[in-house]
């Protein structure tokens, strides 16, 4: 199989510990050429900084193109536009405008309610500037209230001049292909990359998946539980699992694949040497 377009995101390190496992996984990734690498928003104070210099760190040193996370969930406008300022003058071109999910005490009030009002301020100020990336929801929003919504309100963030999208996490191809029919037959157009989790933590992925609203398969589930405390089968398993997703995805038209890497490399690393042989 020829190689994928594959890009690859990462969140900021909390402390130095964080940064020094973050910095061997871009490492690693980076030299598997990918057409970017995605940082995750953080709104305020500290979060913000890591943000800011984890992006300027792989500008810096990575050797591939950095998508910036944005997202609405900022202390107001001002903070945004001087953000994305900075990311104009030091050289990225490419962003993921995302509402965000608000924290359990919201201590300000957003400048922006939902995703499309920020992707048209965006192309309002910078113009072409940037290449925007924005979030869809095969299985559904955990707050829209159906599908039909959920396209709707995709199709808003395209319409406010969205240049691609990038998929909440699945574990079943046809739940891809569904949703990317839906989206077409609405006069949706746009790239809609599939977004790929990683299985390595069956714990840790039946916390994000209740979190964000992925589905689970009963089948995929009824595997991992079944091996109990047995990590190395669950990531020989699950490697399984996501290789032979990656392939029907590539397959059937996928135009690459996003990898939710959580700041680890080896997972992600065999898959993709998988998907080569």
């Amino acid at each position: 199989m020829p190689t994928p377009p594959i890009s690859f995101e990462f969140f900021p390190p909390r402390n130095e510990e964080q940064a020094l496992i973050l910095r061997s996984t871009w490492q690693k990734l980076a030299r598997l050429a990918p057409r970017y690498l995605t940082v995750t928003f953080g709104a305020g104070g500290s979060a913000q900084d890591a943000t800011v210099k984890t992006v300027e760190e792989l500008l810096e040193r990575a050797d591939a193109p950095v998508a910036a996370h944005i997202s609405c969930m900022a202390p107001g406008v001002e903070m945004l536009d001087g953000l994305l300022d900075h990311y104009q003058q030091t050289g990225v071109n490419r962003l993921v405008v995302l509402r965000g999910d608000p924290p359990e005490t919201l201590e300000f009030e957003p400048p922006f309610r939902y995703a499309n009002e920020l992707v048209a301020h965006v192309r309002e100020r910078y113009g072409d500037h940037f290449h925007i990336e924005v979030g869809c929801y095969p299985e559904i929003h955990p707050e829209s209230p159906d599908l039909a919504s959920e396209i709707y309100w995709f199709g808003e963030k395209v319409r406010a001049g969205a240049d691609g999208a990038i998929t909440q996490y699945f574990f079943e191809a046809d739940t891809y292909f569904r949703f990317v029919d839906l989206c077409r037959e609405a006069g949706i157009d746009i790239p809609i990359t599939p977004g790929i989790m990683p299985i390595t933590n069956y714990t840790q992925l039946a916390r994000f998946s209740a979190r964000c609203g992925a589905i689970i398969p009963p089948w995929l589930e009824e595997r991992l539980v079944g091996f109990g405390e047995d990590r190395a089968a669950i990531r020989e398993y699950g490697l399984d699992v996501i290789t032979d997703l990656c392939e029907q995805l590539l397959e059937g038209g996928a135009p690459g694949l996003h990898f939710y890497t959580l700041n680890r490399a080896n997972a992600t690393m065999k898959i993709w040497q998988r998907l080569r042989s």
